[in-house]
């Protein structure tokens, strides 16, 4: 069978005789920390797989593949480099995008297909390129000294829209003629654009949608005049810039928004009414059909999440569904207006669990669709034809995501995927074929292509790790983790992956690994990159490694993830402590070296660890960590911890300061210092509370890194230094 990618070229590599992996090694090549094609998308008809990889002087810089599924063959489309050369400038809008998407790639980034298969749309260097199969003609329809970004291709291609300095355009294909929607934006007035934090905190990276028809396109309104204007230093290694950003921290104003309502055909504009409250969130909008608009309207408590449907013909609207909760609502991704039936799919986490239930149109329920207790990942696809959706979700374990599919007819369930693992579906329009990228916590990613019944038709990407793999050489030291459970003290089952050296003589240090904040799950069998060969590393110097995902963590259901609620920092700690508990249960553990380490949350984790959990935790590596709740943004903050002017007493015993005094072993942190989402200012307040308390403590700082601290260098520097920490205070050197 043909394979979409091909990892012989990296076989003379493979051929090393080294039997310990090194950290220059874990970054040397995609292939070897798993990396497989990225954006993998199915053509309309599919007839074409399409993909974006990198390329092998350089992996990180992507050019556009396509796989032809008739005849098996695999080609270059375009090569990123061909059509533009040199160092990529982007706009300050599109790198902030970016960093908000976790793209960490350069060249062709993102692309789309046309409705009817024959052209494909792909943004590069602030400019936008247009193919044509048939004609294999390719046309660079912007050509601006202005940088383009949220570039999309119209429902039947006849136009493409973008963003131009705070305003939306369109542009005819045919004629070449351009079209300002808005004027007047700039300064504080976005037009088609999402704010910071819904673009951070609930995934909306768009402020734009086209009608089916083509006949209207929604647009946003924000106006950032009420946000505070924070100034902070961005400090490279030559320079240090000062940058004024808009950033609503807790407790402070958030953004104005409207939406509103363009007729193409006109030019005639109108405002949808959202309501008095103004101080809210529109975390979604999606057409229902032609002729009606629908938003997700969500409290600033983000307690009532709305979903109303606005009729065009008059702008009358009707609430639809109303979700309530107590502690927070989540918003889900899972909205799908059946096309057939006045119907759609919607997911909620009522009874505990998040769940598909089926809608009439006029909001009435017909009836929940999956239900147990297990959560639904995401709807992958609906097949009115057949009256069948295919989801992913954990119906036979927490710890792996699986392809279901469902009978709307019958309700018969039945999974797809046979391959252990965690598998991540692109289904074709039609549904009737499906990519299903699948990896264990021992096996990279593998690429295949399937009928919708989940016969597989053919390798797109076998990666099996045979002797020709770059993964090869290191399979003799290669350790298995185990997966189990331990219950704490409330009795609640908490999921656990062990890593334990081949050699167990006498005691050994413990490296516990740890996230440990919401939407996140670190304990699952999937492949885990660069940070699962670092895991391997220290395995093989003689640490034990452990991670464990306490209450507070993701698909585990509502009652697993409420107790942080105005409470953060403290039965997530109770958890880990449970965890080392454990830990010093097994006869080849030191219990008097054992160590924490997390980024982000897991940075905070990591601080709380080790301050409220001295006797536990002998040493501690925090990585860009928020260390005061009240420093961080609007929609995510509040989400978990209530308004600091309501509740200000929970911000402050969730803060890391009240417990800096109590630290006992050895603290190392650092930080990208030019994060413009957990500010470096998170971690420059402790250093100065650690230091007018006179405790020491270690620190490394990384001049222009943003929080993903993103770079092959800085990741090997990353990791040495961290594992260097360890080895320092728990005797491996």
């Amino acid at each position: 069978m043909k394979k979409l990618l091909c990892l012989t070229a990296l076989a003379a590599s493979a051929q090393l005789s080294a039997e310990t992996l090194s950290i220059e090694r874990i970054f040397e090549s995609p292939s070897l920390s798993g990396a497989a094609p990225q954006s993998l998308k199915i053509s309309p008809d599919g007839k074409h797989i399409t993909f974006l990889r990198g390329k092998q002087t350089d992996y990180n810089r992507l050019d556009l593949w396509e796989y032809n599924v008739s005849n098996g063959q695999t080609q270059l489309l375009f090569d990123s480099d061909t059509l533009s050369s040199g160092p990529e400038v982007l706009s300050d809008e599109e790198k902030a995008r970016r960093e908000r998407l976790r793209l960490s790639g350069s060249g062709i980034v993102s692309y789309s297909w046309s409705a009817d298969s024959q052209a494909l749309l792909f943004p590069l260097a602030g400019d936008v390129y247009y193919y044509q199969l048939e004609q294999k003609k390719l046309q660079k329809l912007l050509d601006t000294p202005e940088f383009e970004t949220d570039i999309k291709l119209s429902p039947k291609g006849n136009y493409i829209s973008y963003i131009r300095e705070q305003n939306l355009y369109v542009k005819d294909i045919a004629t070449g003629k351009e079209r300002a929607i808005t004027t007047k934006g700039g300064g504080n007035i976005k037009y088609g654009m999402a704010e910071f934090v819904v673009q951070e905190e609930f995934d909306r990276m768009t402020g734009y949608w086209w009608s089916p028809d083509e006949s209207y396109i929604a647009f946003t309104k924000v106006d950032e005049t009420p946000v505070d204007e924070v100034t902070r230093s961005e400090i490279y290694a030559d320079r240090i810039d000062i940058i004024k950003q808009k950033y609503p921290a807790a407790g402070t104003n958030n953004v104005l928004i409207d939406i509103a309502v363009v007729d193409l055909a006109t030019d005639n504009i109108r405002w949808v009414d959202l309501g008095k409250d103004k101080d809210i969130y529109i975390p979604r909008v999606k057409w229902m059909d032609n002729n009606h608009l629908t938003y997700q309207w969500l409290s600033r408590d983000q307690q009532t999440l709305q979903l109303r449907n606005v009729a065009m013909a008059d702008m009358q609207q009707q609430v639809l569904i109303e979700e309530k909760a107590n502690t927070w609502v989540n918003v889900q991704d899972e909205l799908h207006f059946l096309r057939k039936a006045p119907q759609f799919i919607w997911a909620s986490e009522r009874d505990g669990f998040k769940h598909l239930y089926l809608y009439n149109n006029d909001g009435s329920l017909v009836k929940q669709l999956t239900q147990g207790d297990w959560v639904v990942d995401s709807l992958q696809a609906v097949d009115e034809n057949n009256q069948r959706i295919y989801f992913t979700g954990r119906a036979d374990t927490v710890l792996e995501s699986h392809l279901y599919a469902l009978d709307l007819t019958t309700g018969a369930q039945t999974r797809l995927t046979q391959r252990d693992g965690f598998h991540s579906i692109e289904f074709g329009k039609d549904a009737s074929v499906y990519i299903d990228s699948s990896s264990t916590i021992n096996s990279p990613t593998q690429v295949s292509l399937h009928k919708a019944d989940g016969t597989q038709l053919t390798w797109l990407a076998e990666n099996a790790v045979d002797d020709n793999h770059p993964l090869a050489p290191y399979q003799q030291q290669w350790v298995k983790p185990t997966f189990g459970s331990i219950k704490n003290d409330q009795g609640v089952d908490l999921y656990y992956r062990l890593y334990t050296p081949k050699k167990l003589e006498g005691k050994h240090p413990v490296i516990v690994f740890v996230y440990g904040g919401p939407h996140a799950q670190v304990v699952q069998n999937r492949w885990y990159g660069n940070r699962g060969l670092l895991f391997q590393y220290w395995v093989n110097k003689g640490y034990v490694v452990f991670s464990l995902d306490n209450r507070g963590s993701n698909y585990r259901g509502t009652a697993f993830e409420n107790p942080i609620y105005q409470n953060m920092g403290s039965p997530e700690v109770e958890d880990q402590v449970t965890g080392v508990k454990f830990l010093r249960s097994l006869d080849f553990v030191d219990p008097e070296r054992i160590g924490v380490y997390g980024h982000s949350y897991g940075g905070y984790m990591a601080l709380m660890s080790m301050f409220k959990a001295g006797d536990y935790f002998q040493a501690g590596v925090s990585g860009a960590p928020v260390t005061d709740w009240a420093l961080y943004d609007t929609a995510y903050t509040e989400r978990y911890m209530g308004h600091p002017a309501k509740v200000g007493n929970a911000y402050e015993m969730s803060s890391v300061f009240p417990y800096a005094k109590d630290l006992k072993g050895k603290l190392f942190i650092y930080h990208g210092m030019a994060d413009d989402n957990v500010l470096f200012k998170n971690s420059t307040r402790l250093y100065k509370h650690l230091q007018d308390m006179a405790i020491p403590y270690e620190m490394m700082d990384y001049p222009g890194k943003k929080h993903s601290l993103r770079g092959k260098q800085t990741g090997i520097h990353m990791y040495k230094t961290i594992t260097s920490f360890f080895d320092r205070h728990f005797g491996m050197q």
